[in-house]
């Protein structure tokens, strides 16, 4: 499905954490903007420092997938640990961001094993100055979430932006 938002698990079924339900409006994703997200999580697992993530992120051109590289921490980037990213951007000990707050979702790791779920929440996305390669079009993101070399979550992402 090209250009419209789209997800899937692509883990195998031991993988502890599962993507339950997603879904985003508008499609496309408007940049500025306000976008809607609710989402549910399963996870069989705690998730602990270091938490690895590795990101592809394929951009389309005309019928081809190009896979976009790792610029400035954008792209197809492999973060070796989230938690320290998360504790960079959200100083522990100070309270999650809303709606996290409200609905208990954590912000910090470890992640306590559970179910997590976001209902239907607003987001503004800002006018970020975003590199030309990462402008219009239809985009598939692939994220792998592993720790100590166990694959912990895969999710694939298809989705299309659309910028001011």
């Amino acid at each position: 499905q090209v250009g419209g938002f789209a997800w899937e698990n692509c883990g195998d079924r031991t993988d502890p954490v599962v993507l339950q339900s997603l879904s985003v409006a508008p499609d496309p994703i408007s940049i500025p903007g306000s976008l809607r997200v609710s989402a549910a999580v399963s996870s069989g697992k705690a998730m602990a420092s270091p938490l690895k993530a590795v990101l592809v992120v394929e951009k389309a051109l005309g019928d081809l997938w190009i896979q976009l590289p790792c610029i400035d921490e954008l792209g197809s980037c492999t973060y070796d640990d989230v938690c320290t990213i998360l504790d960079n951007l959200i100083p522990p000990g100070t309270t999650c961001p809303e709606p996290l707050l409200t609905y208990g979702i954590p912000c910090h790791c470890p992640f306590k094993a559970g179910s997590y779920s976001l209902p239907a929440s607003d987001f503004i996305l800002p006018d970020v100055e975003l590199p030309a390669w990462m402008t219009n079009g239809n985009y598939r993101v692939r994220v792998a979430v592993s720790s100590s070399g166990e694959e912990l979550a895969c999710v694939k992402l298809a989705f299309s932006l659309q910028s001011q």
